[in-house]
């Protein structure tokens, strides 16, 4: 790779990226210890029993670093109480406290617990949605106030032996990083660095830098930049790392697994947090499943040629020729493999988005509906839905008297002596460079990439990038493989798999097969998260929901539930769901509409990024929220 994109030790090979060893407590993090774990508490800190107990039960599910919330100089000083009590019950865990406006808090905080994160979006400043034109000496005045107001937390924190995190979330950049680097990753990178350098000329290096984002792609870009600017500048600081504000459900999962594990695979994060709109316990075994997929991953040797003009900073779509339906300007496409299916009938398509009614002799086609189902040897003797295509291994296909949306799957030397072929679309399985090299005809041929490598993300990622370098633009469906996994580790690896080649644009479509591991029902709804996600088909709504903490004014866990049964058909929608201002249109982001806790029991209603009704009660604020929808006009019935 140009030295001057580079994020990772090796593109090809896993190699973690080794970082200086920080000592939180007795826990060390970083260097060549394993990937740590953690969560953070939902409760109000004031309430000492609550947090003692939600922070136990964390601890007993694997967390190895307890975060609670300090709002305020009152509850930075009751982390006193609530340490005193974790360590009369026998608990030694470190505790992390986390500060967003208030300085004073942070300075408390750190004289009594092991860590404390500072957001440098908040921390010193107002954020207002103003642009300001700085002249370089006035940006320099900014700096030197910021530089006066955190350098007290500096001192206590070398004093104590406090370890700092530096959290930049993409929602809550400052105006002043906003006006000069705009809402970038490099805004986010700038936004750290800033406060980096400070602690930097204070001697002080007991830190961890985080990149949080909603926006997967953002996460990840992010990340990637922190890395390549800290390889450049000779800097090594641990990584945490977390999509922030992922949702719940199958959802959350996904979205965290996507933008964790593309990093994951690429040799870099030391902790890493999971944000779950649930209890914190429940993050934990989802942040184990992904770090013990690491915890003896080995090199494997492979090689491949890292192209100059591949912008792992940005995400643009790799260019290709559309073949039917796939490639292009088309969204991925999925295929769903019905191969090691026994008997066949309309009805096995419902788990794949397409439900049949007999009566009406018609079918119904949801928005997760698969583009083609892969039904290897196996034949039906119906007719199918006309967005449906079907793919048959070649010999098979040969044989089939109605060839009307069927097409052939060849290997490459049956490619190549084959004397017919389709004349719309086929596919070829590749596994190699030297695959591609023996096809003597790429005419409407879509790639079907696939290994068995156990680092495929990366390996696949040469292919790519061999494609790219040799200008070949034939669309490419990725396919995986997964067998005897929980339902729960195949989502999860799944999405790292797929996740990192999707966002760097490097897939025209997605295939898994499975065996013993979830139904097909799930396996579809996986793939469709997937591409969710990923930014790059959109196929539900979005909900942008922040997983709770002390500082939370309503249940988010029931408030998400409610606005989730009643706009889950709203197609593209994005809502954001905050539970206090510190994660409110800032930390939305790019959400069409925003629902945030702004006192107790009442609620603030945003249309992007500007409040439409304040004060809202909660008891009617969902309606409210649905009657803004329908005022914009992005509002539809469900169909009955």
């Amino acid at each position: 790779m140009n030295n001057a994109n580079n994020y990772c030790n090796d593109l090809f090979n896993y190699s973690r990226f080794v970082t200086r060893e920080v000592k939180i407590g007795d826990l060390a993090l970083g260097g060549n210890n394993p990937i740590r774990v953690q969560s953070m508490t939902t409760t109000d800190t004031m309430d000492t029993l609550k947090t003692v107990e939600q922070s136990i039960r964390m601890i007993e599910a694997g967390c190895e670093l307890v975060r609670i919330t300090a709002p305020s100089l009152n509850d930075a000083k009751n982390l006193e109480a609530i340490k005193k009590e974790l360590e009369r019950r026998g608990y030694k865990t470190p505790v992390c406290a986390d500060i967003h406006f208030t300085p004073n808090a942070a300075e408390h905080a750190a004289r009594i617990v092991e860590k404390v994160r500072v957001n440098p979006g908040n921390y010193a400043d107002k954020k207002k949605f103003e642009h300001i034109d700085y002249t370089d000496k006035t940006y320099e005045e900014e700096l030197e106030r910021i530089r006066v107001r955190f350098l007290p937390l500096i001192k206590i924190c070398k004093d104590y032996g406090t370890a700092m995190r530096i959290g930049t979330n993409h929602g809550s950049l400052s105006d002043r990083i906003l006006s000069r680097y705009g809402d970038t990753p490099l805004g986010m990178v700038e936004s750290a660095f800033e406060f980096l350098r400070i602690c930097e000329e204070e001697n002080y290096h007991n830190i961890i830098l985080s990149m949080k984002a909603s926006n997967t792609q953002v996460m990840v870009q992010a990340y990637r930049l922190l890395v390549n600017k800290m390889m450049a500048t000779n800097r090594n600081y641990p990584l945490h790392l977390g999509v922030t504000e992922a949702g719940d459900g199958e959802d959350g999962r996904i979205k965290s697994a996507v933008g964790i594990g593309a990093l994951l695979e690429d040799g870099l994060g030391d902790t890493i947090r999971v944000s779950l709109t649930e209890e914190p316990e429940f993050e934990i075994p989802v942040a184990k499943n992904l770090a013990e997929r690491y915890s003896s991953r080995k090199t494997e040797n492979k090689t491949g040629n890292a192209v100059t003009f591949h912008n792992p900073f940005e995400y643009c779509r790799r260019k290709t020729i559309e073949t039917k339906n796939i490639g292009n300007k088309n969204v991925p496409r999925v295929v769903a493999d019905f191969s090691e299916k026994g008997e066949i009938s309309p009805a096995s398509f419902f788990a794949v988005g397409y439900n049949y009614s007999v009566p009406l002799d018609k079918w119904n086609i949801t928005d997760q509906a698969c583009d083609y189902i892969f039904l290897g040897d196996n034949t039906i003797n119906f007719e199918i839905p006309g967005t449906l295509g079907l793919i048959h291994n070649y010999t098979t296909w040969l044989l089939l008297n109605n060839k009307t949306r069927a097409y052939p799957i060849f290997s490459v030397s049956e490619f190549n002596s084959a004397k017919e072929k389709s004349a719309e679309l086929n596919f070829v399985s590749v596994s190699s460079t030297n695959d591609i090299e023996k096809l003597t005809s790429t005419e409407n041929v879509i790639y079907v990439f696939e290994t068995a490598n156990e680092h495929a993300m990366p390996y696949l990622r040469s292919l790519f990038l061999y494609l790219l370098a040799n200008n070949k633009l034939n669309s490419v469906i990725v396919k995986r493989a997964y067998s005897n996994l929980s339902a729960d580790k195949f989502q999860l690896y799944s999405s790292t798999d797929f996740g990192g080649l999707l966002l760097d644009g490097f897939a025209d479509g997605i295939w898994i097969t499975q065996k013993n591991c979830a139904p097909m029902q799930i396996v579809n709804s996986t793939a469709f998260g997937i591409l969710q996600a990923t930014r790059t088909r959109i196929s539900k709504t979005e909900y942008i929901s922040c997983p709770s903490c002390g500082r939370t004014l309503f249940d988010l866990q029931e408030t998400t539930a409610k606005i989730r049964a009643r706009t889950s058909h709203l197609k593209g929608v994005k809502i954001g769901i905050m539970g206090c201002i510190v994660n409110g249109p800032g930390e939305m982001a790019d959400a069409d509409y925003g629902y945030v806790g702004t006192g107790v029991g009442k609620i603030t209603l945003y249309k992007g990024k500007e409040v439409v009704k304040r004060n809202v009660k909660s008891d009617n604020a969902v309606d409210e929220l649905i009657q803004l929808i329908k005022d914009n006009n992005d509002w539809v019935d469900i169909a009955s």
